[in-house]
């Protein structure tokens, strides 16, 4: 050990270190300056960034023996507080630059060294600096954090003053449509708002830190486990096994139609019998110390039989393959689609047919902060089980009969969340947490490395797919024909599910009057398959969309001209058989044509002999809710001082929830005179909160503001007098009126038959993508100069939060259409090696431009917004990389390599 002093944020602290142990877990564990955020732990995401010295530097990788004496750092604490916000903080909340929040701390501290040393920045110079100190974002897009910084510096050189740059609740007291920041902002700009892995650092005394025992080879049969040399490690109290699993040992996997050929019951806690993909968990280690955990961990010695690995749909289909859940066959569910007349005499009267084959590929999430939970038995002996968990309620009754548990038993609990983009509407590790508590009678805690993050979270379940187009002499399409497989992972959850959306979402947008088509889902051995913004849109509209643009060539017409021609209008129904819900894809279109032809007149003027510039489009459009009678509870309370509490579980994972239920809820309690600082939110705690569903399918905005508003109208219904006027707490108490409200709304849908044919939807979402890209012909590296997005999401309920929705959606889009891949396990298992989208690889110039088209079935006419971003900006760049250099790219992503073989020689 080393004594060393530091000044951290004008503070004299002497310390004792491991010279080994990095400036980060010093800071964190033993300083408890929790505002440092450790993310990847190896130097590529900057949430871990401090000043040292005058410099910025990143403390995840600074060892502790490079840290001179007397070091004078800087971290997120010594910027601002929250009653002394500095302008960059001040900034960052004005322009929505915090959303789930995780990596905010670490780009407010590079702005700060930023700022220290070029006083006036211009945008480029933003940019450089956060590519070059590697500070990255997964939900913002980056435009609003460079408009931060921006503004920021106006404040600091005192072009702008404090009270200029705040938000100002408009003259009427309405939020609605507003753009204000988001309730947790404050909390996030400065470091105050507690993760997952903050809160382990809190854990009180006694408490046990857990290491997994994973697998190392991608199928194998279990044939032996032997933890007695683990046991004997230094601090251990426990390894488990599914030995100690007193329930059923399986996550339920909620099988939803009746054709599907497996049970459900196919994911293990703690693999048994069989490994089923790499990183599944054998064993628990429990001990005193996180470090302690994991060397007794690499004691548990795992004795298998390599089984083959199927690592791709079309090897687990083939003939020669096993079975990998013994008695379900890896095609286990089957989805038809048939809509209108049969297709196949249209095709062969059809003036111009055009097919592809097309693949959308295993799309890793990438969240800045790894998943993280603790567990524990409360006071009332209910095992209660905080995580990411952005479906609370649902997955309470996914691992409740593998752990032996009654639900009624359970609590769950959703943190503070760094981002998940939808791999948490899976449950990860709950089910471990809950294991480890109920084995040890000890609270528990496990934070996954981002190795583990990679190897044992899901992805997007990757596409094969087929389409086929025929249509008129005019450019009218008369029929589509459609084959999709689903590569699923070994886990049956929500596959069936989402094989669905390729009927529902393949040519999604236009009028196609016939549609055949079948799509399958196959369980193989890779990453098990978990929801993904956009769940299913991505890999159906890539398809749909590139094939547009090859068939539009083939009739000789403008790309954009012959979406305008095909999209939805008054009674055109959409791939289900049902009427959309509003008719705003010509407007939209019309509102891009300017920009369309303004760019590609640019682009072609701006082409040289080394780069080639060019223009894409593509048509995107996302369901509101998940299928059928999609339904949501709240309550809504005035409590005894006249403010009111709302209490929901609508998952924040870094979307804005917040803002969401905020908004909602002053909307509906208008008439009661109450003020946005009145209602008070507890949300996401099943002890608390009624069951409103999950954050997936783009459906809180819709559904749970339904349960929203109703519970409000209750409460101001119950609450006014006969006069008009309202009473108060004391006067409900008085008059013996009930001052909580339940709120409650069902979507009035149906699911389809078995052809897919139905209402299936409580509303939908509209974009048009225009992409603006530049190409290397001497390469293929392909760079996105800009991205227009014409957008009708409803009623915009909070612009900040909704544009940016619509920003990080795209830059996702981004990510998937040239770099993102979780295909090689190995070499794909960091943010770098995953092919992060960095801010230099996403254009500054991000146009969004709205149509607000109100929902009958929304509130206040909102739909919702979050998948429709990643529709269908991937195909816009595909399309935009061919009209630059004539390299046609069908399967994801496009990296260079492949632009430069598809280029014509």
């Amino acid at each position: 050990m080393f004594k060393k002093t530091l000044i951290v944020n004008g503070i004299s602290r002497t310390i004792l270190h491991d010279p080994k142990a990095t400036l980060s877990t010093v800071l964190r564990k033993q300083l408890m300056v929790l505002g440092v955020k450790v993310g990847c732990d190896a130097g590529q995401c900057g949430a871990c960034n401090v000043i040292m010295d005058g410099k910025l530097i990143r403390s995840c990788i600074t060892k502790m023996s490079r840290v001179p004496e007397n070091a004078v750092i800087t971290t997120i604490e010594g910027i601002g507080t929250p009653d002394n916000l500095h302008p960059i903080q001040l900034a960052w909340i004005r322009h929505g630059g915090a959303q789930c929040g995780f990596c905010t701390p670490g780009f407010i501290v590079s702005t700060k060294a930023l700022l220290d040393s070029t006083p006036n920045p211009s945008r480029e110079d933003i940019r450089d600096w956060f590519q070059k100190y590697k500070n990255a974002c997964r939900c913002t897009g980056y435009k609003q954090i460079v408009d931060s910084v921006m503004d920021a510096a106006r404040v600091i050189n005192g072009e702008m003053t404090k009270e200029e740059l705040a938000f100002k609740i408009p003259a009427d007291g309405r939020i609605w449509g507003s753009s204000m920041p988001r309730p947790t902002a404050v909390a996030k700009v400065t470091g105050t708002w507690m993760f997952g892995a903050d809160q382990g650092v809190l854990m009180p005394e006694g408490s046990l830190h857990l290491a997994l025992v994973q697998a190392e080879i991608s199928h194998g049969k279990i044939l032996s486990i032997d933890t007695s040399e683990a046991e004997k490690m230094p601090g251990v109290v426990k390894v488990l096994t599914h030995k100690d699993v007193k329930g059923k040992n399986r996550i339920s996997g909620l099988i939803t139609f009746p054709t599907n050929k497996g049970d459900g019951w196919d994911r293990p806690i703690l693999c048994d019998e069989k490994v089923f993909q790499y990183g599944d968990a054998i064993a628990i280690v429990c001990a005193d110390t996180k470090n302690n955990a994991e060397a007794a961990a690499a004691k548990v010695k795992v004795d298998l039989e390599q089984l083959p690995e199927y690592m791709s749909a079309p090897a687990a289909m083939a003939d020669d393959a096993i079975e990998i859940h013994p008695g379900t066959p890896n095609v286990y569910y089957i989805q038809k689609i048939a809509k209108g007349e049969e297709t196949a005499p249209i095709f062969e009267k059809a003036d111009f047919v055009m097919e592809g084959d097309y693949y959308v590929g295993r799309q890793p999430h990438l969240p800045i902060e790894p998943d993280v939970g603790f567990a524990y038995t409360n006071e009332d002996g209910k095992l209660v089980i905080h995580s990411k968990s952005i479906g609370l309620h649902l997955h309470m009754f996914m691992i409740a009969p593998g752990l032996g548990v009654d639900p009624e038993n359970m609590v769950m609990v959703q943190n503070p969340t760094g981002g998940t983009f939808g791999y948490k509407f899976s449950p990860t590790m709950e089910a471990l947490l809950g294991v480890a508590a109920m084995a040890t009678g000890k609270p528990v805690h496990l934070e996954y490395s981002y190795k583990q993050q990679q190897q044992y979270t899901g992805k997007r379940s990757p596409f094969f797919t087929n389409v086929r187009m025929a249509t008129d002499k005019q450019g009218k399409i008369l029929a589509m024909e459609t084959d999709w497989t689903v590569d699923h992972g070994p886990y049956s959850e929500f596959g069936d599910l989402l094989t669905l959306r390729g009927a529902q979402f393949i040519g999604a947008g236009y009028d196609i009057p016939n549609i055949r088509g079948e799509g399958r889902t196959v369980c193989t051995n890779h990453c098990w398959g978990a929801a993904f913004r956009g769940y299913g849109a991505p890999e159906s509209q890539f398809p749909s969309e590139v094939l547009i643009d090859e068939l539009a060539e083939k009739i000789d017409m403008d790309p954009l001209e012959f979406r305008f021609k095909n999209v939805y209008r008054k009674g055109a129904t959409t791939p289900t058989g049902c009427a959309p819900d509003a008719y705003s894809l010509p407007d939209l279109i019309d509102l891009i044509r300017p920009k369309y032809k303004a760019a590609k007149e640019n682009a072609l003027a701006a082409s040289t002999d080394e780069i080639s510039r060019g223009v894409g489009v593509s048509v995107g459009v996302y369901g509101c809710g998940l299928d059928g009678p999609d339904t949501a509870e709240i309550d809504v309370e005035l409590n005894p001082d006249n403010t009111v509490t709302v209490f929901a579980t609508w998952h924040d994972h870094g979307q804005g929830a917040d803002s969401g239920v905020l908004g909602s809820a002053h909307e509906a309690l208008r008439p009661m005179n109450i003020r946005p600082d009145q209602i008070r939110l507890v949300l996401n705690d099943t002890s608390l909160c009624p069951n409103a569903g999950p954050a997936g399918g783009s459906r809180s905005q819709m559904v749970v503001g339904q349960a929203i508003l109703n519970g409000c109208q209750a409460l101001v219904a119950a609450a006014q007098k006969s006069d008009g006027t309202f009473r108060n707490y004391d006067e409900m108490k008085a008059d013996k009126i009930a001052t909580k409200c339940h709120g409650k709304w069902s979507a009035p849908c149906a699911n389809g038959d078995e052809n897919a044919q139905g209402d299936p939807l409580a509303g939908y979402m509209y974009g048009v993508f225009l992409a603006e890209v530049a190409v290397e012909k001497a390469t293929g590296k392909t760079t996105v100069e800009a991205m227009t997005i014409g957008a009708d999401i409803g009623v915009i309920n909070n612009r900040l939060t909704v544009d940016g929705q619509i920003y990080g959606g795209v830059a996702q889009g981004i990510g998937l259409a040239l770099t993102e891949d979780y295909e090689d396990i190995k070499r794909h298992s960091t943010l770098a090696g995953a092919g992060f989208p960095y801010i230099k690889q996403i254009p500054d110039k991000l146009d969004i431009m709205y149509i607000e088209t109100p929902r009958d079935r929304g509130p206040f006419g909102a739909a919702g917004v979050g998948e429709m971003p990643l529709t269908s900006p991937h195909a816009a760049i595909i399309n935009a990389i061919y009209n630059a250099c004539g390299a046609r790219v069908r399967d994801l992503p496009a990296r260079p390599e492949k632009v430069l073989a598809a280029m014509p020689k």
